[in-house]
């Protein structure tokens, strides 16, 4: 028996261990590996929704930074989230954007539209010239260095009779310097039919 156990264990020895099954698993796909890569980036993505930089939802800080922004980017801050739109929207805010490129002293009234602020081009500002006899629309162009058509434009007068049913006229900035350390006012010009940024060189009128 000794034998026979003997020579059973030998074969046992010699036998060859069977063969391991190949892993037939795909590899992970492109699309798997670029969702692993995009959800580690959103953790670590700056954002206002993000928890890990509350600093973004403090009111103080973002007033901070907003005060730096240009009037483009102030509007599009205001779409981010509801606190960044309630702080971006602030008339203050919103005000100095508008002012500090062109150095005003002071923006005085409210317009109807908050679009109005979105846009601060020197189109937006508009010189008030009160209306004098001998005046006329090729005078005024000369005057303030400015082409006809500009001034028709602005106060949308089809012709030259229509100044003369009117207290002023709307002048374009032909030279933004005039602008510097002055007071404007947001109005609504009936004639122009549009809300402008008024400046006054002979001081405003009140009127009556």
């Amino acid at each position: 028996m000794g034998c026979c156990g003997d020579g059973d264990g030998d074969d046992d020895d010699d036998r060859e261990p069977p063969p391991r099954t190949p892993d037939l698993s795909p590899p992970p796909s492109s699309a798997t590996a670029a969702s692993s890569s995009a959800s580690a980036a959103d953790d670590s993505t700056i954002s206002p929704m993000n928890s890990h930089f509350s600093a973004l939802a403090c009111r103080d800080t973002l007033r901070l930074i907003f005060e730096k922004l240009p009037v483009p980017d102030l509007a599009r801050a205001s779409c981010v989230c509801r606190i960044w739109s309630s702080v971006a929207s602030d008339r203050d805010m919103v005000t100095r954007a508008f002012a500090a490129p062109w150095r005003l002293k002071e923006v005085v009234g409210v317009p109807s539209s908050g679009s109005f602020w979105r846009d601060n081009g020197v189109g937006k500002f508009a010189i008030s010239h009160r209306i004098k006899r001998g005046d006329s629309v090729a005078s005024l162009a000369v005057k303030y260095s400015v082409q006809v058509m500009d001034i028709k434009r602005l106060n949308n007068m089809m012709s030259d009779h229509g100044m003369y049913s009117r207290e002023r006229l709307l002048i374009p900035i032909s030279n933004p310097d005039i602008l510097i350390d002055s007071t404007c006012y947001i109005e609504r010009d009936n004639h122009a039919k549009r809300e402008v940024a008024v400046l006054y060189p002979e001081g405003k009128v009140s009127r009556t």
